[in-house]
């Protein structure tokens, strides 16, 4: 009877591969805090981003896609195009990311700041100088069709679905 049980683990050996467990999460959490250290501890990165709208029955629409990444929602935005104004670089994303076209505010309405993951390694800060679109065309062929979804929502909805507190703001005091 004796022979047909199993040896007990020895509690040290319970023990250690705990510790083993705890340290590769404590390993991976001070990664990430490095990652977001170093990118705060270098001048923002530029992108520009436009702010899709529309007027429907008297009511102010605001376009919201989602992340490739994450899914999260968010506003058409990207790194400057070599050539390009802002505002040029700005509706230029909106047709890649969300196949939109439309009218353009030369000026940024405002801007928003973010902190971009690249890869699993790196992060960067970025400041984002947002312009107004009034969307004329909704394409039904563009970019990055295949790895987003747009989505029209009534302006303190979009609000609440960005991730952004800046944003949420110039989305909240928006006024075409």
């Amino acid at each position: 009877m004796v022979a047909n049980r199993l040896p007990r683990p020895k509690p040290h050996a319970i023990v250690a591969g705990m510790a083993a467990s705890n340290d590769s999460r404590i390993r991976r959490r001070q990664r990430a805090h490095f990652q977001i250290a170093k990118a705060l501890s270098v001048a923002p990165k530029v992108q520009y981003g436009a702010l899709p709208w529309r007027i429907v029955d008297g009511t102010l629409e605001v376009m919201l896609l989602t992340s490739r990444d994450t899914g999260r929602w968010v506003i058409p935005k990207g790194w400057p195009h070599e050539g390009m104004s802002p505002a040029r670089s700005a509706a230029q994303e909106a047709f890649e990311e969300g196949g939109i076209t439309g009218a353009i505010t030369k000026k940024p309405i405002g801007r928003f700041h973010y902190l971009k993951f690249i890869g699993d390694k790196d992060a960067a800060e970025c400041v984002v100088h947002v312009h107004a679109m009034e969307v004329e065309e909704e394409l039904s062929r563009w970019p990055e069709k295949s790895q987003r979804t747009r989505k029209w929502f009534l302006r303190p909805d979009a609000a609440d679905l960005v991730d952004e507190p800046e944003l949420r703001e110039i989305i909240l005091e928006f006024m075409p």
